[in-house]
């Protein structure tokens, strides 16, 4: 299996007091909170490339660079879409959106890289050995 240009992903949530600005502490206010927006955006990104991968492999974010551009309300439903619009060896960009019942709130680009389970594990695992 490979990861190609196109793939599309998506992901999707309510608004509710588990995921606003003041659970998690990124503001005071009770609307969606941007970090529950990337985690959104990432879910939607790292669902649609696993099923391309080999086994014991998977995909780690490391770049995300998004705008948060209309805030939403407890009850509403949200989603996130990607797609991959690049494919370099092991890293992958994707374009991701984030949108409520009245449309877009949020965009950007989104980078990971496809890694090996096992070394990928091992490697942060020696950062408790000193």
């Amino acid at each position: 299996m490979s990861v190609t240009v196109g793939l599309k992903g998506r992901a999707e949530t309510v608004v509710s007091e588990h995921n606003t600005a003041q659970a998690a502490c990124s503001g005071a206010l009770p609307v969606f909170g941007t970090p529950f927006m990337c985690a959104l955006m990432e879910e939607a990104s790292w669902k649609s490339i696993a099923p391309h991968l080999e086994a014991g492999q998977s995909t780690v974010g490391t770049k995300l660079n998004i705008s948060h551009d209309s805030a939403t309300p407890v009850g509403m439903k949200i989603w996130a879409e990607s797609e991959v619009i690049q494919v370099d060896g092991k890293r992958i960009v994707l374009k991701v959106t984030a949108y409520d019942g009245e449309g877009l709130i949020g965009q950007g680009t989104h980078e990971r890289f496809i890694i090996t389970d096992n070394r990928f594990l091992a490697k942060t695992a020696q950062k408790l050995e000193g």
